[in-house]
């Protein structure tokens, strides 16, 4: 006698796994680099160990040549890329997003950002997207990165997003660090969605009274929360911010005005992320809006599934929901 299947449990690694309710795409990374190289011979794909967990594997197979495993060494991923981008190369590079950040930030900074190395950085696995606990949980990834001098830092969205983020990494000057989503990634945007570096764009425009500032898949997840509470009255904006450095002041400002209150939303911890840089954005234009923070707290986190870590920690689609109805009158208080 066979067992029921386990709910909401917690993924094998490398494990692809369906998307309830969601159209999706398999491996947009991999497939969408595969295709670029070949329309840019001058692309080479690079992992250190994780070419099955990354999604590179399509690359691998389309450019054997032009592909290189280093092992179990970030420190010497960064530097080999470093080095193949001073003879004409463009390095698109994978791993966990924990692992260049904790294991290679310091060659991150100096062999490719500070050398304007032409290195484009996908990083899997970011904030509670992995289920192993604080030693794969890379929740303060963006705040670590955008220190970084020279260094674009993108958040996407969806597939959609990401395929045109890959094509677009490929002609930002200098060094890129990408959160990647990997396996089958959720469909969320249209498909007259367009990314522009450093741009934030509105998903949704709604009555003025909650805009809902995010990053990342949580701007999809913005979406279904406005659509969940619709029916009740709640008509939110919703403006995405995939680009978080060079971060798009000047829209968050725009968008802020046009609204009595405010909800930020990131996967990461609150400190020094999105949150951080809409908070720094409005204090210097002297703008105040009440404001409700739909992130993570500042510690490290435990094992389980991302269903169960999102519910424990406050980042889920009823988060959203309970913020969006709040009463204007107690927003404003960190939660």
């Amino acid at each position: 006698m066979s067992e029921a299947p386990i709910k909401n449990r917690t993924r094998g690694m490398g494990e692809i796994v369906e998307v309830a309710g969601k159209q999706t795409e398999l491996a947009p990374f991999g497939r969408t680099l595969a295709e670029l190289g070949h329309e840019r011979p001058e692309i080479v794909g690079l992992t250190a160990d994780m070419g099955r967990y990354s999604d590179i594997l399509p690359f691998r197979d389309a450019h054997p040549d032009r592909f290189f495993n280093v092992g179990m060494a970030e420190q010497n991923l960064m530097m080999m890329a470093a080095g193949l981008s001073k003879v004409g190369k463009i390095a698109f590079c994978t791993t966990y997003s924990v692992f260049i950040t904790r294991r290679a930030y310091d060659f991150v900074a100096i062999a490719c950002a500070h050398s304007k190395a032409n290195v484009k950085i996908f990083a899997g696995m970011p904030g509670l997207v992995n289920g192993y606990g604080a030693t794969h949980q890379a929740t303060e990834d963006l705040n670590m990165m955008r220190g970084i001098a020279d260094l674009a830092v993108i958040d996407p969205c969806d597939a959609i997003e990401l395929k045109q983020v890959v094509r677009a990494a490929a002609d930002i000057p200098g060094t890129v660090y990408v959160r990647n989503l990997r396996g089958k990634v959720p469909v969320e945007l249209g498909d007259d969605y367009r990314f522009t570096f450093g741009k934030g764009q509105v998903l949704r425009a709604g009555d003025g009274r909650v805009g809902i500032i995010a990053t990342g898949y949580m701007s999809a997840r913005a979406l279904d929360a406005c659509r969940a509470t619709a029916a009740e009255g709640h008509d939110p904006s919703v403006l995405h911010l995939s680009t978080i450095k060079p971060f798009d002041a000047a829209a968050v400002l725009s968008f802020a005005r046009d609204h009595e209150r405010l909800i930020v939303a990131e996967n990461h911890k609150t400190t020094g992320g999105l949150t951080t840089l809409v908070i720094e954005a409005l204090y210097e234009s002297g703008l105040h809006r009440p404001m409700t923070r739909i992130s993570l707290a500042d510690s490290f986190f435990e094992c389980g599934s991302q269903e169960y870590l999102e519910a424990k920690y406050g980042v889920d689609l009823p988060a959203f929901e309970a913020a969006i109805r709040q009463d204007p009158a107690s927003a404003g208080a960190p939660t």
